[in-house]
């Protein structure tokens, strides 16, 4: 039973760091969310093709993996399984053969959400 908490905890807490990351560069700097988004799938992915982030996510497990970071590091763990199963060839597939399924979901319920939402653009 403690052990299955503790799991909890440690998801929460790096999973909610990144957060916390991610809102103070909202908060505190020029950029904008959508380049914060960028950064942390490139993040994910950098850190991914070093092998720093695997650690991390046997760590914090789903508090790892969920946040946008998370996402980078499936994209370079596909990369990295399709090379070495085709070779170079496998650079330009494997990431959205990795990833296909959770860029399925965005789209779909992108999709929804612009049918039944209005949004404003700012001005």
């Amino acid at each position: 039973m403690m052990d299955q908490v503790m799991k909890y905890v440690c998801a929460f807490a790096v999973g909610g760091g990144l957060c916390v990351i991610a809102q103070i560069l909202i908060d505190r700097t020029k950029l904008t969310p959508a380049r914060i988004l960028v950064l942390y799938v490139t993040a994910g992915v950098f850190l991914g093709a070093v092998g720093v982030y695997e650690p991390l996510v046997k760590f914090a497990g789903t508090g790892a993996t969920t946040p946008l970071t998370g996402f980078g590091y499936l994209i370079s763990q596909g990369v990295r399984k399709a090379v070495d199963e085709q070779g170079i060839l496998g650079a330009l597939t494997g990431g959205l053969t990795a990833a296909a399924g959770g860029i399925a979901a965005a789209l779909c319920f992108g999709y929804l959400a612009a049918l039944f939402f209005h949004g404003k653009p700012k001005g």
